[in-house]
């Protein structure tokens, strides 16, 4: 078997697809590593925490190619808490492309569910 079906919800609507578990915890180590990026840049962003400004942290560009090919990207240098992320996604194959955005919290909750789901 390839993979299960992961769907993502977006900001407006949701989308599935079938992707790989393997694929899955790569995503997942690839978000932790935003989520620390994110929080980096939140602790220099409040006043007291530092001096001058942040050091700016490279942008997340996560790509998969299974079924169909998957982007997400995120800039971490732009969103003042990594409850306020947005992420960049591009979902694509030989006959459509679905270019859109959806919030990194919930990114991170279809991505647990369905690690929970295919053990």
């Amino acid at each position: 078997m390839s993979g299960s079906q992961l769907t993502l919800n977006l900001v407006e609507g949701s989308v599935s697809f079938r992707f790989s578990p393997e694929a899955a915890r790569d995503l997942q180590a690839a978000i932790n590593d935003l989520m620390q990026q994110l929080k980096a840049v939140a602790s220099k962003a409040t006043p007291g925490a530092g001096s001058g400004k942040p050091t700016p942290q490279k942008p997340m560009e996560y790509r998969s190619t299974g079924d169909v090919f998957l982007e997400i990207f995120c800039n971490p240098n732009i969103y003042p808490t990594p409850f306020a992320a947005k992420v960049l996604i591009t979902l694509r194959d030989d006959r459509i492309r679905l270019s859109t955005e959806a919030e990194l919290t919930r990114l991170v909750e279809d991505l647990n569910l369905y690690l929970e789901q295919v053990g």
